[in-house]
């Protein structure tokens, strides 16, 4: 339920929202957690490719969970970007924790774009009917995670 006094949606659809709106905060901040790890231990042929790659990702996706984070308080309830919630909470797949070849990066974080992706898909659903303005944010997030999964997996095609 909303704190403040003035509220934009009803007690119901702010709760809806939010609980979708924090699950893909939690995803957010894992993502750029694990862009990063990537970024360090990316190794082999094209590594300066994909460093520089895994770090404009990076930058969208920190944009992307500030703006989740804040519509969150925008509707009146603290968001939890904790580092145990992510965690805990994450839906994105483990990484281990190690030095990787570039092709195989690209595969990770393919499939941890694709993850996130579908995250936002579904909660894009959730909240259409509910709130368009959260709709709106999580089509426009989207769509730049759907641009970077494209120049990431085209990567992944050998001819």
């Amino acid at each position: 339920m909303s704190q403040f006094q003035h509220r934009i949606l009803s007690d119901d659809h702010t709760n809806q929202v939010v609980a979708t709106l924090q699950q893909r905060l939690l995803d957010l901040v894992d993502l750029a957690l694990r862009l990063k790890q990537a970024h360090w231990c990316v190794v082999g042929r094209e590594f300066r490719t994909v460093h520089l790659q895994l770090d404009e990702i990076l930058i969208d996706v920190r944009t992307g969970s500030d703006d989740v984070a804040e519509r969150i308080s925008t509707l009146g309830v603290a968001p939890d970007g904790l580092a145990q919630s992510v965690a805990s909470r994450s839906r994105l797949e483990p990484m281990a924790v190690k030095f990787d070849s570039a092709s195989n990066t690209i595969k990770i974080i393919s499939q941890l774009l694709s993850t996130t992706i579908t995250g936002l898909r579904e909660s894009i659903q959730v909240v259409g009917e509910l709130d368009p303005i959260s709709e709106d944010l999580l089509i426009g997030l989207s769509a730049l995670l759907e641009k970077h999964l494209w120049m990431v997996q085209a990567q992944e095609i050998s001819h």
